[in-house]
C-alpha cells in the first residue's frame, strides 16, 4: 500500500522569456492541492537552469534536482507546444536523469494554439517510453490558452478544465499508488 499523499512533481517546461506557462501551472498547481492525497512540489525548469545535456562543466543544478525527481511518485509536466513538439528545455530536463523517471506515471497539461499542445504530448509519450516512465492516458489541453485565461489567471469557463483535471489526477493516484507498490515488493529493473 503506498504512502500518503502521493508526493508528485510539477513540472512547468517552459523556460521562454514572456512565457504562458506559469499561468496554466498555477491553475492546475490549485487544482491538483485540493486534493487529500498528493503533495505537490512544483518545479519550474526556468528556475532551475539546467545546464545543456552533456555539459560535464555545471553539474550542480542536475545534482541539485535529482533528489526532488527521485522522492517524487509521478510527474505532471506542464507543456506548451513549440514547432509541432515540446520545448527544447523539456528533453534536456529528461535526457540529464533515468533512474528517476523510471517505472513512475507522467500526466500533461497542454496549452497552446488550434491543437492545444497535444502534438507536444503525444511526442512525449514516446520519448517517456524510452525511460521506462508510463504515460496516463487523459490530458488536460488548453487550445488558444491566451483566450482560456482571464486577467486573474483563472479559467474563463473553468467546468470544462476543472472536470479534465480532476479525471487526470484520479488516474494520476491511482497509476501512482500502483506503481509505487510495484517498485516497493520488486524494485524495478531487477
Amino acid at each position: 500500500m503506498p504512502a500518503y499523499p502521493l508526493k508528485i512533481a510539477v513540472l512547468v517546461g517552459s523556460t521562454r522569456k514572456g512565457r504562458f506557462g506559469p499561468v496554466v501551472a498555477d491553475w492546475f498547481v490549485g487544482q491538483a492541492r485540493q486534493r487529500g492525497d498528493m503533495e505537490i512540489d512544483v518545479i519550474d525548469l526556468a528556475e532551475v537552469n539546467l545546464p545543456d545535456f552533456g555539459d560535464e562543466e555545471e553539474l550542480e543544478a542536475v545534482r541539485t534536482l535529482a533528489p526532488r525527481l527521485a522522492a517524487a511518485d509521478g510527474f505532471v509536466l506542464v507543456t506548451p507546444e513549440y514547432n509541432h513538439s515540446y520545448p527544447a528545455s523539456v528533453k534536456n530536463a529528461i535526457d540529464w536523469y533515468l533512474k528517476e523517471w523510471q517505472a513512475k506515471p507522467f500526466a500533461f497539461v497542454s496549452y497552446g494554439g488550434v491543437s492545444g499542445g497535444l502534438r507536444a504530448v503525444e511526442h512525449l509519450r514516446v520519448v517517456l517510453s524510452e525511460v521506462h516512465a508510463m504515460s496516463i492516458r487523459d490530458t488536460v489541453s488548453f487550445h488558444g490558452a491566451w483566450d482560456r485565461f482571464d486577467d486573474n489567471g483563472l479559467p474563463r469557463e473553468p467546468k470544462g478544465c476543472n472536470t479534465a483535471a480532476k479525471t487526470m489526477l484520479d488516474q494520476l493516484a491511482w497509476w501512482g499508488g500502483a506503481l509505487y507498490t510495484a517498485r516497493n515488493e520488486r524494485p524495478y529493473g531487477t
